[in-house]
């Protein structure tokens, strides 16, 4: 993605707030296990920012494992949904390339599916500003497990419609260390944590409509794609419910 389409999708979200919130999958316990394996101290009790905090899924399980969290989110969309449903967590407005925090504030940053629309140059320098002295910086994408043919098959079908390129758009989130900072100032842990959610195919259908290459292209073009994806999906699912399998993709660095 170039700088202004970077900008643009992310933007996108906040018209859609509320159906990211209501649609979109959350993550398993075995994610927050891991990220404690690896920077070798509990969330509990832990002083984290949640930066690209959304509409609060992660924010939220954070909280959850004892975490004294703050969310960091630029959209004034996505903010305000996130209020609403979390009206007992601080939020502050910001993002990673200039986060409104102090230095040596926290001893967890996070960002799941939010580190992909930072500046690196600029957000990598902010996170070892703000993190303490062996705090851990988090980051994490569910992907889609394209080893499953129906999501392989629903892969290949979005990048057609959109003309969008199938490497990108299958593996956009920056997982690779290189990507994750071109720097090389971090030494980053790559886990990989499988999980599976089953959701009825309109829940399905608003997820992936959720999803910023739908939100850009316009209502029009995303319903007729989504309108024939019902079809698809109720000849591998004649139930209505759909397995979503997802590969959350897990880098770990502290500031050593």
């Amino acid at each position: 993605m170039t700088a202004s389409s970077r900008t643009t999708r992310a933007h996108s979200f906040n018209a859609a707030a509320a159906q990211y919130a209501a649609n979109r999958p959350s993550y398993p316990p075995a994610l927050f296990d891991t990220i404690e394996e690896l920077a070798g101290r509990p969330l509990a009790g832990a002083v984290v920012a949640d930066v690209g905090a959304g509409t609060g899924i992660a924010t939220s399980l954070l909280a959850a494992r004892g975490a004294d969290v703050v969310a960091v989110e630029p959209g004034e969309g996505m903010a305000a949904e996130f209020r609403r449903a979390h009206p007992d967590i601080p939020i502050v407005r910001g993002n990673g390339n200039a986060l409104p925090l102090a230095t040596d504030a926290a001893d967890f940053l996070t960002y799941a599916q939010a580190w992909h629309w930072t500046d690196t140059a600029r957000a990598v320098p902010e996170a070892l500003r703000v993190l303490r002295p062996g705090g851990a910086l988090a980051l994490w994408w569910n992907t889609s497990a394209l080893d499953v043919p129906w999501i392989d098959a629903q892969t290949v079908r979005i990048g057609r419609h959109f003309g969008t390129d199938k490497v990108v758009d299958r593996n956009g989130s920056g997982v690779r260390t290189a990507l994750a900072d071109p720097s090389g100032r971090l030494r980053f842990t790559h886990r990989r944590v499988r999980w599976s959610r089953h959701v009825p195919v309109d829940t399905h259908l608003a997820n992936i409509g959720s999803h910023s290459i739908f939100l850009v292209h316009g209502e029009e073009r995303a319903t007729a794609f989504l309108t024939e994806e019902r079809e698809h999906l109720l000849s591998v699912f004649p139930d209505g419910i759909v397995e979503e399998t997802y590969v959350v993709e897990l880098l770990v660095a502290t500031n050593s």
